[in-house]
This record gives C-alpha cells, sequence and structure tokens, in this order.
C-alpha cells in the first residue's frame, strides 16, 4: 500500500519556509532505500578487472604472496572499489526510470522537492571512512539512512536543498566495513524567477560556473587573459591536463605553466539536443580536442554542427560569459595562414 503523502507540496518562495523545511526532516533518520546485498562475493576476476581499468599495479590485489608478506591474511580488494560490490546493473536502472522503483522514503522525499520546484540535482559531497579492508570471500550488504536535509540555501545553480545519507557497509557477520556519507543538492534551476520570452540567442552568462579550486585557479586566470595553458610537471615534464596538485608519472608536487599554441584536431564529439539547460543555444555541440602539445580539452564548438567531424584541424576561440569569466572554444581551421593570424589577434 502506498504512503504516499497527499499535502499539496509548496513552491519556492510563496509558502511558509519553515514549514517547508519541517515537512522535509519528518524524513530525518529514515532508512531511504530497502538493504542492497552484493550480488556476488568479494572475488579476485572483478578485483582484477578493476585494477587493471584503474591501472593500479599494488601486488596486494592480485597476488596471495605478496598481500601475506605485508602481514594480510590474503589478498584484498581496493577500498576505492567499495561501492562495485553492490552496483546494479542497466535492467534495474531501466526499471526505475519507467516507474518500477519502489516506493521508499528517499523517493518520496525526492517527490516532495520536485513538486516544489526543486528539480536539479547534483552531487556535491563523497565522504568515506573504510574499518577494514575487504578479503575474498566476503559477502557485502549495504544500508542507506537518510542523515539530514538543510534548510533553503542559495547556490551558484539556484536555490536548494541539501540531502546527506549514510551509507553502512557491512558483512557477512553484520561488522562494519565501511561507512560512506553521500550528500547532494537539489535546486531550482528556474532561479524561482518570472518566465520570461526566451532571447533569440541564449545569453551565455546564464550558464552553470564551473567550479574553481585551488588547483585549477592558474588555469582559469590564464584564461581572463585569453591564453591557453597546460600544467607541466618541473621534475619531469610531463604534460597534464586537467590540473592536479601532483604529477602522475613521477608524483612530483613541483609544476608550472606552458602555453599552449591554441592549434589541434577533433578527437570527438557529440552533438546534445536535450536536455535544453539555460544559457546554451542548441544543438549544442562538444569537442574533445586534441591539442598540438599532446593532452586533450573539452569545450564548446563554434561552429555549425554539420561542419565538425574527427580529425578537424581547429582554432581556440574565447568567449566572454561575464565580467569575471572567460572560457575557450573552438572553430575551424581552415588553413594554417588563418590559424596564424587568429592567433596574433
Amino acid at each position: 500500500m502506498s504512503t504516499t503523502t497527499q499535502t499539496p507540496a509548496p513552491a519556492p518562495g510563496t509558502t511558509d519556509e519553515e514549514a517547508f523545511l519541517a515537512r522535509l526532516l519528518e524524513f530525518r533518520g529514515l532508512e531511504a532505500t530497502p538493504t542492497r546485498y552484493a550480488q556476488d562475493a568479494v572475488n579476485q576476476a572483478m578485483i582484477r578487472h578493476f585494477v587493471e581499468a584503474m591501472g593500479d599495479e599494488n601486488p596486494i590485489y592480485v597476488d596471495e604472496q605478496a598481500a601475506r608478506d605485508t602481514g594480510r591474511e590474503g589478498v584484498v580488494a581496493p577500498p576505492p572499489m567499495l561501492s562495485t560490490w553492490l552496483m546494479v546493473g542497466y535492467k534495474a536502472h531501466m526499471a526505475a526510470a519507467a516507474g518500477a522503483a519502489p516506493d521508499t522514503p528517499m523517493a518520496r522525499l525526492l517527490a516532495i522537492l520536485a513538486e516544489a520546484g526543486y528539480v536539479g540535482v547534483v552531487a556535491t559531497n563523497d565522504e568515506h571512512e573504510y574499518v577494514r579492508e575487504l578479503r575474498l570471500g566476503d559477502e557485502i550488504k549495504m544500508t542507506t539512512v537518510i542523515e539530514d536535509i538543510s534548510p533553503r540555501k542559495t547556490t551558484g545553480l539556484g536555490t536548494g536543498h541539501f540531502i546527506t545519507t549514510l551509507r553502512t557497509y557491512t558483512d557477512q557477520h553484520d561488522e562494519v566495513v565501511a561507512r560512506q556519507r553521500f550528500r547532494i543538492l537539489r535546486f531550482d534551476p528556474s532561479g524561482a524567477k518570472p518566465a520570461a520570452p526566451a532571447p533569440a540567442a541564449a545569453d551565455p552568462a546564464l550558464r552553470h560556473k564551473p567550479f574553481i579550486l585551488r588547483d585549477n585557479a592558474f588555469w582559469f586566470e590564464a584564461a581572463a587573459q585569453r591564453r591557453l595553458v597546460i600544467q607541466a610537471c618541473t621534475d619531469c615534464g610531463t604534460l597534464r591536463h586537467p590540473p592536479g596538485p601532483v604529477c602522475p608519472s613521477c608524483h612530483s608536487f613541483a609544476w608550472h605553466e606552458v602555453e599552449a599554441s591554441g592549434r589541434g584536431t577533433v578527437h570527438s564529439y557529440v552533438v546534445s539536443h536535450h536536455p535544453k539547460a539555460p544559457g546554451y543555444d542548441y544543438p549544442l555541440t562538444v569537442v574533445l580536442v586534441d591539442l598540438e602539445e599532446g593532452t586533450r580539452l573539452v569545450a564548446d564548438f563554434a561552429g555549425d554542427a554539420g561542419e565538425v567531424e574527427i580529425g578537424l584541424p581547429v582554432q581556440v576561440d574565447w568567449v566572454d560569459y561575464d565580467e569575471h569569466l572567460t572560457l575557450p572554444r573552438f572553430r575551424a581551421a581552415t588553413s594554417v595562414s588563418e590559424s596564424t593570424e587568429q592567433e596574433r589577434n
């Protein structure tokens, strides 16, 4: 029997905010979804697939003797593989999309938020605590509790509520092996503003802004000056993108920036028609560019969707989203002389 709440959901900004939050907080402490059980025990085959895909060459994950030499009882599973054991397949996702998902507290909570206009979603935090390593033969299950719902917050994406869930992983003896605190933001992408006629061309200032952190701030600062740069390891010279704090080749923390020519070729591309987000012109063409220097960059394509193809020579172009943000995009470079002229300008 369904227990879906019958009370009409208030719209953002039109009803008492405290009353709406109280309604949301009724879900705090409830088990979000039924306990999920791993379909298979922890096994060597899945571990091998995981470490090969991730490029992790630590022998304790595949070599019994190497694991014992470190004082372990035997082979263990990589900690980042934790959620892999509980993943469901494509069929289960399709069933949920078709409305076959069970009526759970989490489903009801999200329905209330959706009815109130909070239809956007983004994951914001994923914190793991590993109590012990998983060993071959462990049978894992996971319970998920709705830990907290925040008051309405104003963010760069829009106003919304943060939902925090606590996932507890236990073994066949009901002993805790790990905990995962996962947080999402359900937000109103419209900004709760009155509807307005769509402009002839999308305003780039309405687009979602990138997250600028300590590790990538230098890249955006260079872009503001219309310079395309690549992070380079000072010790071994390896170029890397996206930016990061440590060199993946030699593990050095020393780095400097190298200015790129802005020329490259299209490695791959996608033409997006739906869903339509504010601030974008559709169809939206996004390209993955092989830069001359050897790294790749994802950016918009400045041109008709029918113009782009794999292997197309391209040249960097720039878009001013607002007075604080400039980002690169790419256009077709029809000749070397055109590319050179564009670079001078």
